[in-house]
C-alpha cells in the first residue's frame, strides 16, 4: 500500500488535531499559539515533502512525484503567508479565534491531497476537504453581512460546482470503467475509440474545476467573495487553492486525457481568452481594491490556463513558473491591503492610498513593485511567468491566444498603473496607522521575490521543467 508517500499529510493531519485539542484547553492567546503552530506544521511537512520517496500509493489512488512535491511546497508556502498576514488583521476585529489557523490547516491537506490524486475519487476528496474548510472560512468574521453573504454565495456556487464535477466523474467512469488516472490513460490511447459521453464527461470535469480557478464563466462568485471575506481569507484564497486547483486540472487534463487534448483544447482556450478579457476590462471601473484584485485574479488564471491548452511539456513549465510568481506578487498585495487601517478603521478604497508615497513611502514602494509585476513590467517576476506562458503558445502555434493575451496584459496594465499613480500624484490622505512587524515581512519578502525573480530563476525554472517532464513520462 505505500502510506509513507503520504506521510506528510497524515503528519499534518495529527498535528491539526492536537492544535485543534490545545485551542480548546488554552483559555488566553489560543489563536496566536494555535497560528505559529500551523506555520509550524506547514515548515515540518515542507521538509517531509522534501525527504520524501516517489510512486505510487494506496492501490494507485494517490501518487507523489516532482509535479505533486513542487505544487505542496507551493501551498504549503502560501498558507503561511495567509496565517502570517491574518495575525494583526483577526486581532483588530474581533475574529481572535483558534479554529481560524486550524481551518487553514485542513484546507491545505485537502490541497496536498489535490496534488498528489492519482485517481477521480481522490481528486474529488481533497477538493471537498478544502472547499468545506474555506466555505467557513468566508464566513468567519459571523458578526457581519458581508462575510455571511460571501460565505453563502461561495457555498451555494461551490456546491453546484461540485454536483457538476462529480456529474462529469461518473459520466467518465461510466464510459471507460475506470477512475484511475493510469488506467484511463491506458484506455485512451487512441482518441477514434473514445465515446461521444466520455467527451461529455471532461468538460463537466472541466467545468467543475474552472470554477475553483475562478475562469469565465465560472467566476461570479469571485468579486462579491473577495470583497465580503476578511482580507487574509481573500489573501488565502486567491493564492493556495488557486495554485492546488490549476494543479489539479493540469494532473487531469495531462495524464488520464492527455491523449484526447484534440478534445479539450479548444474548451480551455476558449475559458482562457473569456477569462483574459474579462479580468482586464470588467476590472478598470473599480473603486474598490478588492475588487479589482478579483477580477484581477480572474485575467491571471486565464493567462495560466494558455499554458494548458499548449498540452505540452513547456507549457505545463509555464503554467507552473507562472503561479509561483503569482503567489508572492498577490501575498504581498493582501499585505498591504489589510495594512490600509486608519484610525483602527479598515480602507478598501483605492482613493484612500492617495498620496501614500509621501505617508508611508516604503509600503508604497512594495504595493508599487506588485503593481508593475502585475501588469507584466520587466524585470519584476510577473514579466518572466508571462514570458514563459506566451513562449509555450507560441511554440504550440496559438499565436491567437499569445496575441490576446499581449493585448489583454496592455489592457490590465491601465489599472495596475492607476493604483500607482494614486499613491504618487494624488492629494495626500491621512497616514494609515503604524504597521505592525508582521505585514512588514509578508510584503518585504514577497516584494524582494518579485523584484530578484530574475536574479536566480534557474532553480525555479529547473523545478518546474523536472516536474512538467513527469505528466509527459
Amino acid at each position: 500500500m505505500n502510506w509513507t508517500l503520504a506521510l506528510p499529510e497524515v503528519v499534518l493531519a495529527c498535528w491539526g488535531m492536537i492544535i485543534l485539542i490545545a485551542g480548546v484547553l488554552q483559555k488566553r492567546d489560543s489563536f496566536l499559539i494555535c497560528s505559529m503552530g500551523t506555520i509550524g506544521g506547514f515548515l515540518i511537512a515542507a521538509v517531509l515533502v522534501i525527504s520524501g520517496g516517489s510512486g505510487l500509493g494506496f492501490h494507485g489512488q494517490f501518487t507523489s512525484d516532482s509535479f505533486s512535491s513542487f505544487v505542496k511546497l507551493l501551498v504549503l508556502a502560501a498558507s503561511s503567508l495567509a496565517v502570517a498576514g491574518s495575525l494583526d488583521y483577526n486581532a483588530h476585529n474581533n475574529l481572535r479565534r483558534f479554529e481560524f489557523p486550524v481551518l487553514i490547516l485542513f484546507a491545505t491537506i485537502g490541497m496536498m491531497l489535490m496534488a498528489s490524486a492519482s485517481n477521480l475519487m481522490t481528486l474529488y476528496v481533497g477538493l471537498e476537504l478544502q472547499s468545506l474548510s474555506i466555505y467557513v472560512l468566508a464566513a468567519f468574521a459571523r458578526d457581519e453581512l458581508r462575510s455571511s453573504e460571501a460565505g453563502l454565495k461561495y457555498f451555494v456556487l461551490g456546491s453546484l460546482a461540485s454536483g457538476l464535477l462529480l456529474y462529469g466523474i461518473s459520466l467518465v467512469y461510466g464510459f471507460s470503467g475506470s477512475m484511475d488516472f493510469t488506467k484511463l490513460a491506458a484506455s485512451l490511447n487512441d482518441p477514434v475509440n473514445v465515446s461521444p459521453g466520455l467527451v461529455v464527461g471532461i468538460v463537466f470535469i472541466v467545468v467543475g474545476l474552472a470554477f475553483k480557478v475562478s475562469a469565465v464563466p465560472f467566476h461570479m462568485w469571485t468579486p462579491d467573495v473577495y470583497e465580503g471575506a476578511p482580507t487574509p481569507v481573500t489573501l488565502f484564497m486567491g493564492t493556495a487553492p488557486k495554485v492546488a486547483a490549476m494543479a489539479l486540472l493540469v494532473r487531469a487534463m495531462a495524464t488520464p486525457f492527455g491523449h484526447l487534448l484534440a478534445q479539450w483544447q479548444q474548451l480551455i482556450v476558449l475559458v482562457s481568452i473569456a477569462s483574459m478579457l474579462l479580468g482586464s476590462l470588467a476590472a478598470i471601473g473599480q473603486i474598490s481594491i478588492k475588487r479589482l484584485m478579483a477580477y484581477s485574479s480572474i485575467g491571471h488564471m486565464g493567462y495560466v490556463l494558455i499554458g494548458l491548452a499548449a498540452g505540452t511539456p513547456v507549457g505545463i513549465r509555464g503554467v507552473l513558473i507562472y503561479l509561483v510568481t503569482y503567489v508572492f506578487m498577490n501575498a504581498g498585495t493582501f499585505a498591504c491591503i489589510i495594512a490600509m487601517r486608519r484610525r483602527g478603521v479598515m480602507l478598501e478604497k483605492i482613493s484612500d492610498l492617495g498620496g501614500l508615497g509621501k505617508t508611508d513611502p516604503i509600503m508604497a514602494m512594495w504595493l508599487a513593485v506588485f503593481m508593475f509585476s502585475m501588469a507584466g513590467i520587466p524585470p519584476f517576476s510577473g514579466f518572466w511567468g508571462k514570458w514563459f506562458i506566451f513562449t509555450a503558445a507560441v511554440d504550440s502555434g496559438l499565436w491567437t491566444l499569445a496575441v490576446i493575451g499581449v493585448l489583454t496584459s496592455v489592457i490590465g496594465a491601465f489599472y495596475y498603473i492607476r493604483v500607482i499613480k494614486v499613491m504618487y500624484f494624488d492629494a495626500p490622505e491621512e497616514a494609515f496607522d503604524p504597521r505592525p512587524p508582521s505585514l512588514s515581512v509578508l510584503a518585504g519578502v514577497s516584494g524582494l521575490f518579485t523584484t530578484l525573480f530574475f536574479v536566480f530563476p534557474a532553480p525555479i525554472v529547473g523545478a518546474a521543467e523536472a516536474a512538467a517532464k513527469v505528466l509527459f513520462g
